[in-house]
């Protein structure tokens, strides 16, 4: 048995879980970010079960709202796939909690990249029901409305419609919860370039929600 289902049975997660938990854990309110996850990190390195549950429970609903945007009703296997790559590498890893995040994001990236092209399509549309829009329609026109809105189910479905570098950059800062510095360490973009693409993209989806 590899590292991978080894670190999946001590922390008590199945990694591939039924496809049908997909709609549930997507339209979950987002967890606050733990506030420093090198603890845990370190803790889970050594085979701690409750440190790597630590981890997912912080990472799991991020990487599916990130992945849902691109893969669409993919992102379950796709995160799957995600966390057999960072069980894999663990043990490798050196960094902060900033650093962690980072480095998990880039797994997610590169393993939705490969899918795609796997597939050979291009990142799919979120649907989601005209009613599950008003809400957020309701609210006022500004970035800060776009931003609060990002948890549920309907606003994921609104970055989807973004142009991919600006929904990237929207998703890895306000859902992954990177700094501009790691969000352009994931998409291999300067700093500035990431903040750029991050006020077009909220500024577009405040838009999007004054429709």
């Amino acid at each position: 048995m590899d590292r991978a289902a080894n670190l999946s049975v001590a922390s008590g997660v199945e990694l591939a879980q039924p496809r049908d938990s997909r709609a549930a854990a997507a339209a979950s309110p987002a967890r606050a970010p733990v506030a420093d996850l090198a603890d845990a990190v370190r803790r889970a390195k050594e085979g701690d079960e409750d440190a790597f549950r630590v981890l997912y429970r912080d990472l799991q609903p991020r990487f599916l709202r990130y992945l849902r945007v691109i893969v669409g009703d993919d992102a379950e296997d796709v995160a799957s796939e995600t966390w057999l790559h960072i069980a894999r590498g663990l043990k490798a890893f050196h960094g902060d909690s900033d650093g962690f995040r980072g480095w998990t994001a880039t797994i997610a990236r590169n393993r939705a990249t490969d899918h795609l092209r796997q597939h050979q399509r291009r990142p799919r549309t979120v649907s989601v029901p005209v009613e599950d829009l008003a809400p957020l329609a309701a609210r006022e026109d500004t970035a800060d409305s776009a931003l609060e809105g990002i948890s549920t189910d309907a606003a994921i479905a609104l970055i989807a419609r973004l142009p991919r570098d600006q929904a990237e950059a929207v998703l890895l800062r306000s859902v992954m919860g990177l700094d501009a510095q790691a969000a352009g360490a994931v998409l291999g973009k300067r700093p500035g370039a990431v903040r750029t693409a991050t006020h077009r993209g909220l500024r577009k989806l405040a838009g999007f929600l004054g429709e």
